[in-house]
């Protein structure tokens, strides 16, 4: 690896190979007619948007889902070329745009498409998916009598409904009980579009959870987020399934600096810590403008395969690590993967700070730079100096 491209002793590291592994198991796993969409949104989970939706289209993915209109423009002006469903309501007026950039929109609301039919300029139908809120309580059509207000609105041909979902609450549970009353229900609107007339092509349910527990329940697509990364949504799922998940990111840095403290020394502000003895302080290049939150304070790193703790408090770039004894400058620190015998996950990073596993790594942020690795060789490193300018490095 040319280190010359990286310009600190903080780096993310993804294996690109565990990624397209994760893809062939869960596609076995599914009934073959079933398409793949690969949930690319938040930067595809702190993995790296383009680098994850090239990837998962050529390993096998059909089409690829985001949260946000910018998030999808992203991609197109990467040369992302396959289907792209928009999961979150855009701006009406920004119709002609999402046409434009040939993207499939969520729609779930009548005045959205009043107001929308204000602004669109293009001849060309939008074509959009329909959410059904059959539980989850965010965004959705939820009653029939909101369902007879629309239904009138999509008969027009300046719209394609392409699609119908909705979105499980429980998925992950051991209790499945609220999950197929979700799937009973979302059966029952499925008849009110068919009662209606409306043809579409895909009819849509299962995230990951879903897909990994209740196969015979894909339907016609399954949208994958956090299984193609390696993260299992739940410890009941991963009890659950016949294969293994492969998780595709590290976070790793070194140590900068190091002290002998005596006892009674302080280290950090507020005087947040203070030594009980004598103590070696090592000091590590990263913080929480790189996502590594004051939430983790009280976390390990690994330093030489053994767990070491995060003392005092998290500063804007640096850590300060207690050690057992002294260890020379540049020594690696691991705080996310494995040393050895010991590994941080990201689990015990979740329970840490009482989240979800998925949060983890969309909290780093832009300063870090991400090292792609593909069957044990480097084929891209991105470095960004500032959140709107980036360096990629393709090796291959």
């Amino acid at each position: 690896m040319n280190t010359s491209m990286i310009h600190r002793d903080a780096w993310v590291e993804i294996h690109l190979d565990c990624i397209e592994e994760n893809i062939r198991q869960i596609r076995g796993h599914l009934p073959p007619a079933t398409h793949f969409m690969a949930a690319v949104k938040a930067n595809a989970y702190g993995h790296g948007d383009t680098q994850i939706a090239k990837l998962a289209l050529k390993s096998g993915a059909d089409s690829l889902a985001v949260a946000l209109l910018s998030e999808a423009i992203v991609l197109r002006n990467q040369g992302i070329k396959g289907p792209i469903l928009v999961l979150t309501p855009i701006l009406p007026s920004n119709v002609d745009l999402a046409i434009d950039h040939d993207l499939t929109l969520t729609v779930f609301q009548e005045s959205w498409l009043k107001e929308m039919r204000q602004y669109k300029k293009s001849t060309t139908p939008l074509k959009i998916h329909l959410k059904m809120d059959t539980g989850l309580g965010r965004i959705g059509i939820r009653e029939k009598s909101e369902w007879l207000e629309i239904v009138s609105l999509l008969s027009h041909r300046d719209v394609i409904v392409e699609g119908v979902y909705t979105h499980f609450a429980t998925a992950n549970s051991s209790d499945p009980t609220y999950y197929h009353k979700q799937y009973a229900r979302f059966q029952e609107m499925m008849e009110w579009v068919k009662e209606a007339g409306i043809s579409v092509d895909y009819y849509h349910c299962a995230n990951s959870a879903s897909s990994l527990c209740f196969p015979e329940n894909a339907l016609d697509v399954v949208r994958i987020g956090v299984a193609m990364f390696g993260i299992y949504p739940s410890q009941h799922v991963k009890e659950n399934i016949p294969f293994s998940l492969q998780p595709a990111l590290s976070l790793h840095s070194k140590i900068a600096h190091i002290k002998k403290l005596q006892a009674g020394d302080f280290v950090g502000y507020d005087n947040a810590y203070q030594a009980k003895g004598e103590e070696w302080i090592a000091t590590i290049p990263i913080g929480y403008a790189d996502g590594w939150f004051r939430c983790f304070q009280g976390m390990d790193v690994l330093i030489d395969g053994k767990k070491m703790p995060i003392i005092s408090k998290i500063c804007m770039d640096q850590i300060m690590v207690r050690l057992p004894s002294k260890y020379p400058l540049g020594t690696k620190v691991t705080l996310i993967g494995r040393q050895g015998e010991e590994e941080i996950t990201l689990y015990d990073l979740a329970e840490h700070i009482g989240s979800v596993p998925q949060e983890i790594p969309s909290m780093i942020t832009y300063r870090v730079p991400k090292i792609y690795y593909y069957r044990g060789e480097v084929v891209e490193i991105v470095s960004e100096g500032n959140g709107n300018t980036k360096q990629s490095y393709a090796l291959r």
